[in-house]
């Protein structure tokens, strides 16, 4: 099973690979310049930032809890409390 320490360290197309393969899509959202989008791999979230101008995957990172971006993510869905 991955932990979300190993892939934080992997690059960013084997995180893409494996979230395409393996994670679960939960939703999107438009953050500034990018569609976000948050998945859900083994027991983790991990955010996918697509700027579409440039049409590139820029970022793949573990979700940040205590980002004001959960605010767009908990008004659409309801996030296990562990994480809230």
């Amino acid at each position: 099973m991955i932990t979300c320490t190993e892939f934080d360290t992997w690059p960013v197309d084997q995180k893409v690979k494996t979230l395409y393969e393996h994670g679960s899509f939960v939703m999107a959202i438009r953050y500034y310049g990018y569609k976000v989008n948050l998945y859900l791999l083994n027991n983790f979230f991990v955010e996918v930032f697509v700027n579409h101008k440039h049409a590139c995957i820029e970022k793949v990172t573990l979700l940040d809890t205590s980002h004001s971006r959960m605010k767009f993510y908990s008004d659409q869905i309801k996030l296990p409390v562990e994480i809230q």
